[in-house]
């Protein structure tokens, strides 16, 4: 049986969060590999509805989470999120969550410094959530980073308080910003220890054994391609590498355990914060979609920017992602329109390009050309076989194989867990 590595096709909140748990209730052991708690996966099962940012999706079927070294995580948020799902009921303890030894946190400062540095920015803003994901990971390539094994060890930890207050406080007074004091994060770091600590151990033990076993593993990415820290629509991008790939690097595993990489994309296109979106839609069209299909970020609210499908974005996202296959969803979202739009590539300086220059420039000046296609009359909403599709739905979902050059293996119909179609079984490679 193949492992399976998620990551999304386009900017993110491509509704990873149902495709991700319906693996999940497959696999044996979910591990998140990178991002921090500025992404958010949505989970609909029964009448409960679960937000997760930073525990592995697996938890929500009584499955065995794992966040890896690449994952930068804050231990107040952790916590907090773990408390609000038992209090749904989840169990979540020692012994089916897990965490990296030498993954690195997110203190209160980075998160300081995240929002002091976007209000210096004005209108040049990122978009960030102003969670500190990106001074976090500043730190882990500077090598000052607080990783959760310092939280064992009291002396190491106050000694690289110093050094990392020396940095940051600094940063801090130029930007205009309060200031932090040693003594009170070390206070707080040592007293959430105790609760933190009996989940950490060296995943990449834990995870080399299950693989050698013969375990399912579910790599589980945040995020998605077009905001990979390199291969994305630099600088609006987020702090870490989004690709398949990656889930080795972020968790301790060679790469030939990626396995199957599936690729979650939406039937449209949508994007929460700034950076170029060359299909975005700002008229009525754009509103409509925004409206059905309910876009607003899971972890900041914000409304997302909405447009056309763009496979030439999705077909970049494909070749250097690494995906396999891709899951569609929202497909009903489109449901009843006369007339639908994908993008088959840009037009820039008299020339015709399938992907996205690297140029802020250059990406802004980027014309998407467009293709013209009939929409559907009937509901593909619900829909669990090839059959239940209107014949332009299948029409379009061929077209957008063509284009990006993969094939959808996975279509999702409607929020439901069950509204599924799958024409091929990601754990079987």
């Amino acid at each position: 049986m193949a492992n399976v590595t998620v990551i999304g096709a386009q900017w993110g909140d491509e509704g990873k969060g149902k495709v991700v748990d319906w693996l999940a209730s497959r696999a044996d052991i979910v591990v998140r590999f990178q991002g921090g708690h500025n992404a958010g996966h949505t989970l609909v099962v029964g009448n409960q509805t679960y937000k997760l940012s930073l525990l592995p999706s697996g938890l929500v079927r009584g499955k065995m989470g794992v966040i890896g070294n690449g994952v930068v995580v804050d231990p107040v948020a952790l916590l907090a999120e773990m408390d609000r799902v038992r209090a749904q009921g989840l169990n979540v303890s020692p012994d089916n969550l897990r965490i990296a030894d030498n993954a690195p946190l997110i203190l209160p400062l980075h998160a300081a410094l995240d929002r002091a540095r976007e209000a210096a920015r004005g209108e040049r803003k990122i978009g960030t959530t102003g969670r500190g994901i990106g001074p976090a990971y500043e730190d882990k390539v500077a090598r000052r980073a607080i990783r959760m094994c310092d939280l064992a060890e009291p002396q190491t930890l106050s000694d690289k308080l110093d050094e990392l207050l020396l940095h940051h406080n600094t940063l801090l007074r130029g930007l205009g910003a309060d200031t932090f004091e040693k003594q009170q994060l070390l206070d707080d770091l040592l007293a959430l220890a105790p609760r933190i600590l009996p989940h950490v151990e060296q995943v990449w033990v834990r995870l080399d054994e299950a693989r050698r076993a013969g375990q399912r593993i579910l790599f589980e990415g945040a995020q998605a391609v077009m905001l990979d820290v390199d291969h994305g629509t630099y600088p609006f991008v987020t702090s870490s590498n989004t690709i398949a790939a990656t889930a080795a690097s972020g968790s301790g595993m060679p790469p030939s355990a990626v396995g199957f990489v599936l690729g979650i994309a939406k039937a449209y296109c949508t994007r929460v914060g700034s950076g170029p979106f060359p299909t975005e839609l700002t008229d009525e069209i754009g509103r409509k979609l925004g409206e059905r299909g309910h876009e607003f970020g899971t972890v900041t609210g914000r409304p997302r920017r909405c447009g056309w499908f763009d496979a030439a974005m999705v077909h970049q996202a494909v070749k250097v992602g690494g995906i396999t296959g891709l899951a569609l969803t929202k497909l009903d979202v489109l449901d009843g329109m006369p007339e639908l739009k994908i993008c088959t590539g840009y037009e820039l300086g008299g020339q015709t390009l399938r992907f996205l220059p690297a140029a802020p420039g250059a990406q802004a000046a980027a014309k998407p050309i467009f293709e013209t296609v009939e929409g559907w009359s009937g509901s593909t909403r619900g829909a669990r076989s090839w059959a239940d599709l209107p014949a332009q739905a299948i029409k379009y979902v061929r077209r957008i194989e063509e284009l990006v050059e993969a094939p959808v293996t996975l279509l999702s119909t409607s929020p439901e867990r069950d509204d599924t179609i799958l024409m091929r079984d990601p754990f079987e490679g």
